[in-house]
């Protein structure tokens, strides 16, 4: 475990370096859209949920080793005008402690108009994000797991296209007796192979960490997260009545808060928050219920179904589904 915990360190401390050293803007945002809806339900990317459900590995691979043999997943988001979000998962056991997984995320914009400078058509293209990715978790001890998944990106603009590689590395400890689990995840080490225009953007890069806690006396579960968290001083995060957000509202955008709770064995249903989302859909004083998010799921043997309410454009809302069966 030593090991490894030397290599988290040694990673993070490159992952830090690495997107301090990139230039220019950020590719592959469809990255930071939740798939989990349990996750997206409680406030967003969960990193410390401890559950038998696939879906948390979009998060952190660590999240995995909890995961029941050979499921099967297979997710449907609406997100802003036309586009949608489809995603699919497959996990399965190898040995007593180790789980491996795969993944896939498809971002649809539609068909959109080509134009010229002087805004003639000259016809139509498809617009998608693509995203690859292969994951390992592995027991560490009771209470520590650690997992690590490799990502293929990719975005094809009609004529345009661009590649990006990266790996996630996680961290979790939970005690299950004290209903307490901790999460860390560095979230999109690496870089572009491919660019669009010639110009190399910063990968999606994410530092983040949470912990949940189980009340031994009641059904309930609390998440706090917290968010990019190697961007304290620079972040900006918009304009509200046409001034930049202060720095004390920075802090805050960087936490999101959820609460679980959870009727029977078999069902559950969250509610949160997301402040930087609340922060950044603001306008004229009034989020119209951005950054809140609600949600709830069943298992009936061995079929689970989640669903997600909740808002990432100012143009909509969105509804995430997921669907899990083990084989």
């Amino acid at each position: 475990m030593n090991r490894f915990l030397t290599l988290l360190v040694f990673t993070l401390h490159l992952s830090l370096f690495t997107a301090s050293a990139q230039t220019g803007t950020t590719a592959y945002e469809f990255m930071n859209i939740p798939v989990s809806a349990h996750s997206a339900a409680v406030g967003g990317n969960n990193v410390s949920m401890v559950e038998d459900d696939v879906t948390l590995m979009f998060s952190n691979p660590a999240l995995l080793s909890n995961v029941s043999n050979k499921t099967l997943n297979f997710n449907f988001m609406t997100y802003m005008a036309s586009s949608t979000k489809m995603s699919a998962a497959f996990a399965m056991q190898a040995g007593e402690r180790g789980t491996w997984a795969l993944g896939a995320q498809v971002l649809s914009y539609g068909s959109m108009t080509e134009t010229t400078a002087a805004y003639e058509e000259l016809g139509s293209f498809n617009a998608t994000d693509i995203a690859l990715q292969g994951g390992y978790t592995y027991l560490l001890s009771d209470e520590w797991s650690g997992g690590v998944q490799g990502k293929v990106l990719m975005s094809n603009y009609g004529e345009f296209k661009s590649v990006g590689l990266c790996v996630d590395l996680g961290l979790n400890y939970y005690d299950e007796e004290k209903g307490f689990s901790f999460g860390i995840v560095a979230q999109n080490v690496g870089g572009q192979v491919k660019t669009l225009h010639e110009v190399r953007q910063k990968m999606p890069f994410n530092l983040a960490m949470g912990v949940s806690k189980e009340f031994a006396n009641a059904p309930i579960r609390i998440n706090i997260g917290l968010q990019d968290l190697t961007h304290w001083k620079s972040s900006y995060y918009g304009l509200v009545d046409g001034q930049e957000i202060s720095g004390g509202k920075r802090f805050w955008n960087h936490i999101s808060v959820g609460a679980e709770v959870f009727p029977t064995s078999q069902t559950w249903i969250g509610l949160g928050y997301n402040f930087r989302r609340g922060n950044e859909m603001k306008v004229a004083d009034s989020s119209h219920w951005a950054g809140f998010s609600i949600g709830g799921g069943i298992s009936i043997k061995k079929f689970k179904v989640g669903v997600a309410y909740g808002k990432y454009h100012l143009a909509s809302s969105s509804l995430i589904v997921n669907a899990s069966y083990s084989l």
